[in-house]
């Protein structure tokens, strides 16, 4: 019996520590393509095609870096600006006189965060999903240029701002190993709201991009 119980506490002790050995990356770095699903704040109702409608498309990149304190669990930073420009034109009537009020509004969004990343981070593993949660802060920015406006038409309100405000991610996604070096990130989408003077920015960040370990 003391055989068997000895050897049975060996066959544990082995699988313990072949597992503390298990062969992992220790750290990685992420550079891609970020597309900002950006809340306009309307709000057209519940349904998922009306979530989509309220939102306008921002484009830019994101960047983090992982560091791994074991296989499963990492300490990450991320970063990610976003852009857009449009063209603005519309009709004023004062009294009996149609004018024209017109200008370009150039905006930008960024996000530094912190957390906390879950994945399998083991050398071999050749797909691995994954899940954060970050927080940090958020900036949003918006230049007004080239305004037309008549003198009878009030424009003082056509100005570029900026605010900054808390911010956090929360998703996902996964990597693909292309080799011992590189993983292939096919996918990566987050809640990404931002707390502004104004209100929070239901946002959505989707991803796509290499992963360097």
């Amino acid at each position: 019996m003391k055989k068997l119980i000895l050897a049975l506490c060996l066959t544990i002790l082995a699988s313990v520590c072949a597992f503390a050995q298990t062969d992992y990356k220790k750290s990685e770095f992420f550079i891609g393509y970020s597309n900002g699903q950006v809340d306009t704040g309307a709000n057209s109702g519940n349904g998922v095609d009306d979530f989509f409608d309220d939102r306008v498309s921002f484009h830019g990149f994101n960047a983090s870096g992982v560091v791994n304190v074991n296989r499963y669990v990492g300490i990450t930073g991320d970063v990610s600006g976003t852009y857009r420009t449009d063209n603005f034109s519309f009709s004023v009537t004062s009294g009996t006189t149609t004018n024209t009020v017109a200008f370009k509004a150039k905006s930008s969004l960024y996000n530094v965060l912190g957390g906390v990343q879950i994945k399998d981070n083991a050398s071999t593993a050749r797909f691995k999903p994954f899940a954060y949660a970050l927080a940090g802060v958020g900036h949003g920015r918006t230049k007004v240029s080239n305004v037309t406006c008549p003198a009878s038409v009030d424009c003082s309100d056509l100005i570029s701002d900026s605010e900054t405000g808390l911010a956090g991610a929360f998703g996902g996604g996964l990597d693909i190993r292309v080799n011992d070096k590189i993983d292939f990130r096919v996918l990566k989408v987050d809640y990404n709201p931002i707390r502004f003077d104004s209100g929070t920015q239901h946002n959505v960040r989707i991803g796509v991009g290499v992963v360097f370990k």
